[in-house]
């Protein structure tokens, strides 16, 4: 793909398709209710006709002072709408496609403002990337264990590193990714079973070989991102690690592994670097000439879809920065300035419906997809009236708030950050909607990219015929296709993102405008 060069230098809502009078109580029936106002009445009538009168006055007062705060809270906009928006009620949910449709009109008004007011602040300046020294400040220790320099001849980034552990103790206890993870536990088990085979005496000291990623598939969720990782996995070149979502450059490293979690404790990048210690050892016997095949050729990759997005970490590190300062791409290009990157995308529109039925576990259904758009449109609207619109797609405090992941649709602010700092060369950006229906070529444009050998007839065979991996489950699929408002919705908002998108990678295809009547195309082909 073709792109222009920067160079550095909770509790969940669910609504009913039917509407319940504002009167009646949840779990009670009709009859149980008359049942109940019949026993007021009769109980009324023991009561003297002046406390009768005083109750009833009461009560109307009461219904007025109600209606009065309901009329005050709708025009300061309860619902944080700022003006000169017009408000969406959050709990207008349609419950039919008549009604879905009176609702986007409603709705329209208000979207067609907040679409020209994204597309004029999506003309901002490129952000000022920070330093080398600053970056290297955040995190001394990283940039002290990795050298400067990777050994040469070698097409992976790897080195040889002291092993200061004794003799015949576990190299691999205590990793926090084997604790987690019974695949890689396992393969730990392996690896300490001949770790000794492996480190190398040189002046009296002994050294292991260490590997970081020849390339990394950074995003974006729901676009078909697992099931591309497994695919190259087929490759003979491609050394994979057996965890798919390290999410170490954006998480781990700090100690999340979930933000709502809170702080839990820190993965070591000596833990990292374990995952892709089978690469390193297959590697070593290229170098060491213990191989008749070339595995100074062999690569390793990683899949973590956070990586392109995710820098919440920052807003509990520098509080009182609006944008994040540091990104994640800033460190890996300090520390790996040479990295391939690989990204995967979809119409966002879809993205967003897939994301929703893959994370939600329960009481989903189109309204409530619906009623969670609309409320995320709302916060992002609201956080746009006071913020550049690179703060509101980074902001961490809406990103927990809305109920969807909307902000990961904005493809285009995401790329122009990793543009600040990465060649366009080192950028592939592939769109799920070719992948699902041409796989050969788009698997080609990504071996081309990696500069792989082509592989045997028969190898070629079983790439293709893999099963797709992640295919969206019976459940979710029984559930249809979103609501054609919610659709039509989300369509008209990511539109600016879409078309600048576009325009930066010089390719029509990324306005997703021809892949509307084939949206069912790749449901099957999901992260």
């Amino acid at each position: 793909m073709s792109l222009p060069h920067r160079k550095h230098g909770s509790k969940e809502h669910t609504y009913s398709r039917h509407w319940l009078p504002l009167s009646t109580s949840c779990g009670k029936t009709p009859e149980r209710t008359l049942f109940d106002f019949r026993l007021w009445v009769t109980n009324l009538r023991s009561v003297s006709k002046g406390k009768v009168v005083s109750f009833l006055m009461g009560l109307t007062l009461m219904f007025l002072i109600m209606a009065s705060h309901i009329l005050t809270w709708d025009r300061k906009g309860l619902f944080l709408t700022s003006p000169p928006y017009q408000r969406v009620r959050a709990g207008a949910v349609p419950n039919s496609t008549g009604a879905a449709e009176d609702l986007w009109e409603n709705v329209r008004i208000n979207m067609k403002l907040l679409v020209k007011i994204i597309g004029s602040k999506l003309e901002y300046t490129p952000r000022k990337v920070p330093e080398e020294k600053d970056v290297i400040g955040t995190n001394s220790r990283l940039f002290s264990a990795i050298p400067r320099h990777f050994l040469p001849g070698v097409k992976s980034p790897c080195w040889y590193q002291e092993f200061s552990g004794e003799l015949g103790t576990d190299p691999y206890k205590g990793n926090q990714y084997a604790v987690r993870t019974k695949s890689f536990e396992a393969v730990c088990g392996l690896l300490r079973a001949d770790f000794h085979k492996h480190l190398h005496p040189r002046g009296g000291k002994l050294f292991r070989l260490r590997c970081l990623p020849f390339f990394y598939i950074v995003g974006q969720p729901k676009c078909g991102t697992t099931d591309l990782f497994y695919r190259l996995r087929l490759h003979p070149e491609v050394k994979f690690n057996t965890i798919k979502e390290p999410h170490w450059w954006t998480r781990k490293r700090f100690g999340y592994i979930r933000f709502k979690d809170g702080y839990q404790e820190n993965f070591p990048l000596e833990d990292y670097l374990d995952l892709f210690d089978l690469a390193a050892h297959n590697i070593e016997k290229g170098i060491s000439g213990n191989s008749s095949g070339d595995h100074r050729t062999l690569i390793t990759g990683e899949a973590s879809a956070s990586t392109m997005w995710d820098n919440q970490a920052w807003s509990y590190l520098h509080k009182e920065e609006p944008e994040p300062p540091f990104l994640a791409q800033d460190v890996i290009h300090t520390v790996q300035p040479g990295a391939k990157i690989i990204i995967m995308l979809r119409d966002p529109v879809e993205r967003l419906y897939s994301d929703y039925l893959y994370f939600k576990m329960a009481n989903k259904s189109t309204e409530d997809f619906h009623q969670k758009v609309v409320e995320s449109v709302q916060l992002f609207q609201s956080c746009l009236s006071k913020r550049s619109l690179r703060s509101c797609a980074y902001n961490t405090s809406l990103s927990n708030a809305m109920p969807v992941r909307l902000n990961l649709g904005m493809y285009v602010v995401f790329l122009l950050d990793w543009l600040t700092v990465f060649h366009s060369e080192q950028i592939l950006v592939l769109r799920l909607e070719d992948y699902a229906a041409n796989l050969q070529m788009t698997i080609n444009k990504v071996f081309d990219f990696l500069a792989l050998s082509p592989l045997s007839e028969q190898r070629e065979a079983a790439l293709y015929k893999r099963p797709k991996s992640n295919t969206r489950r019976r459940a979710d699929r029984i559930l249809g296709r979103m609501l054609p408002a919610t659709s039509e919705l989300l369509w008209e908002f990511y539109q600016p993102f879409n078309h600048k998108l576009a325009s930066v990678l010089h390719n029509k295809d990324f306005h997703w405008s021809n892949t509307r009547w084939a949206a069912s195309l790749h449901e099957n082909v999901n992260e």
